[in-house]
């Protein structure tokens, strides 16, 4: 199916490469907005109206909330931590838009966070966290409450040239546990950085249907591509039952309610009905006699709330589609494969409670499966099906405006990419021939492929 896909998107390019698709500009069909200032990955889907407006707004309240600690008069508002990675969802998605590494020795990673576990795997085939330090570092934690510890960032300059002599340098960063408040880790621990994704269009994507992403998937590589793209079967809390991941960075996340309830306790430290249990592990006593905020903490009618925002959060419409420079790079990007992984079109399926993300034809760039990235990528951290050096197609739309959102242009699971150009020359594993080819073009189509980038 991969192939053929392929094979269209060279037919389609054949006959008509200088046209952009008829639409091809709504990235994110009806619910699409056209804004290109600092505010552009904040705003509500444009075909939301009436209460349902109001209720995104309420939901945006809560996104930009900084949680306190309990006990406290902001009754519903209180419980944060003990230990925590940042008080608000807004702490690290600044603006609705992507987190960034420390880039200084001594600066914290603010919305950089750090996955653990050890070799094995839970009752439901996910990560087996640390005894001591659980699944996640938490950096912060409040008055009275150790925080489980702090990070180190050293660099390796790692030299490239392209084919026509132009070198480039890429800065492969090496984290390191310091500070640590009860003792060494399990010494097979593994560890894991992400950065904070944007926010933009993930109620599109969870309205992707299942039978679309499993007609891409070639998990043996049967037709011989190069490229497989496996989906991850992953835990369903609230269902009980394994279902296809398509959220976090390799895709161990079924559903936003499951991802955000999981990021509100591993992120916030607030416990919900889906996640009831703080992040204190046995040996941290003291984190575990600190006050709650309740029981959960956040109660089923805010996680709906803050739910429904992130479900409804637009996506911002290209720029310049049919800018001459930016054709021939989607032309580019195509004559790649890059998008083989990055597949450019979807039609959502039918979503009984979300018409506004019903039956909409999208530009998400991605196919939400997992692909062998490489060694120079890899993480050594399995979770759930995918191994050390599988990560999911991140999603391209909206790129091109991370600069003018976050005031930075670092890329990749772990931020490490300055620019998307380092993005590129970082690729590995099944997407090294389409890293090798961006290397061998010249710097004028070189220009034209990130021009297009750049549109998205």
């Amino acid at each position: 199916m991969r192939r053929t896909i392929s094979l269209l998107l060279l037919l389609a390019c054949a006959c008509g490469e200088e046209e952009p698709e008829p639409g091809e500009e709504l990235s994110g069909g009806s619910t699409t907005v056209h804004d290109t200032t600092r505010n552009a990955f904040t705003l509500a889907a444009r075909n939301l109206q009436g209460e349902r407006r109001d209720a995104f707004f309420v939901g945006n309240a809560l996104f930009n909330r900084n949680w306190v600690t309990a006990p406290s008069s902001t009754e519903g508002l209180d419980g944060l931590g003990p230990i925590f990675n940042a008080p608000s969802c807004a702490g690290c998605h600044f603006k609705d838009g992507r987190g960034k590494p420390p880039t200084e020795p001594d600066e914290k990673p603010l919305s950089l966070l750090f996955r653990l576990s050890i070799p094995g795997q839970d009752a439901h085939g996910g990560p087996v966290g640390d005894a001591t330090y659980g699944g996640q570092l938490q950096p912060q934690a409040i008055l009275g409450v150790p925080a489980e510890g702090q990070v180190a960032l050293t660099h390796t300059p790692r030299e490239g040239r392209y084919a026509d002599g132009t070198a480039y340098t890429l800065e492969e960063p090496h984290y390191t546990l310091v500070d640590l408040a009860f003792g060494p880790a399990h010494p097979e621990l593994m560890m894991s950085p992400r950065v904070a994704p944007a926010m933009v269009g993930l109620g599109l994507l969870e309205a992707i249907p299942d039978s679309a992403l499993e007609a891409l998937a070639d998990p043996d590589d049967k037709n011989g591509d190069g490229i497989s793209g496996r989906i991850n079967h992953v835990w369903d809390v609230e269902h009980g039952e394994a279902r296809v991941g398509r959220f976090g960075w390799k895709a161990n996340q079924p559903s936003l309610r499951q991802q955000n309830a999981g990021a509100f306790r591993g992120d916030i430290g607030i416990t919900s009905e889906l996640f009831p249990e703080e992040e204190c592990t046995p040996a941290q006593q003291v984190c575990r006699e600190a006050p709650s905020g309740g029981a959960p903490e956040l109660d089923a009618h805010k996680l709906e709330q803050l739910t429904f925002y992130t479900r409804m959060l637009a996506v911002p419409a290209r720029r310049d589609v049919d800018a001459p420079e930016v054709l021939r790079g989607r032309r580019l990007f195509r004559e790649l494969d890059c998008a083989a992984c990055h597949v450019p079109r979807f039609e959502t399926g039918t979503v009984p409670d979300a018409p506004e993300l019903s039956k909409q034809v999208i530009f998400p760039y991605t196919d939400l499966l997992l692909h062998d990235m490489g060694p120079e990528l890899a993480d050594d951290r399995p979770d759930y099906e995918a191994t050390g050096r599988e990560w999911r197609t991140p999603p391209l739309w909206g790129i091109g405006l991370v600069e003018t959102v976050n005031r930075h242009t670092r890329f990749l699971h772990d931020g490490r990419a300055r620019s998307l150009e380092e993005a590129i020359l970082w690729h590995g594993g099944e997407a090294e021939r389409s890293r090798e080819r961006f290397r061998n073009l010249s710097a004028t189509d070189r220009a034209a492929l990130l021009r297009f980038l750049e549109s998205l």
